[in-house]
């Protein structure tokens, strides 16, 4: 007679791998990420939003915020087949939530959809792209 094996899920179940996977890739795609937006000097900006200019600051208040988005993933993620297809739309959506509306507001500078389509814009747009896609591979890869 075939032997049948029984594949039981850990006790934390699916909830636990989605916060897991979502903590994981949230901090690799936001190392990857901080890395180059150290890179193009913007960290003292990401600090200002505590009324600080310092890059120590900035790489917290980043990696919280990559966290958050993180987890929000991890959220939406629910088993779909195309995580990377998701992760395209999720990396749009960041873009604008972030550098177009919460980010320039809290500066004072008001929104940015106006500029949306500038050089500068379309950089951070395919950033948030890089970032949301890094998350989803680590996050698929943790499975």
């Amino acid at each position: 007679m075939a032997e049948v094996k029984s594949v039981q899920e850990p006790k934390t179940g699916k909830i636990g791998f989605s916060i897991k996977a979502s903590v994981l890739g949230s901090i690799v795609a936001g190392i990857i990420f901080g890395i180059a937006m150290q890179m193009m000097g913007k960290l003292g900006m990401v600090a200002m939003l505590v009324g600080s200019e310092s890059i120590a600051v900035g790489w917290i208040i980043h990696l919280v915020i990559s966290l958050i988005f993180g987890l929000g993933f991890g959220i939406i993620e629910s088993g779909r087949k195309n995580i990377y297809g998701l992760a395209l739309i999720y990396g749009i959506i960041l873009w604008v939530i972030g550098p177009l509306l919460i980010m320039p507001t809290m500066l004072g500078m008001g929104v940015m959809i106006g500029a949306a389509f500038t050089g500068a814009q379309l950089m951070n747009l395919m950033t948030h792209i890089g970032f949301a896609l890094i998350l989803a591979f680590v996050y698929k890869k943790t499975k």
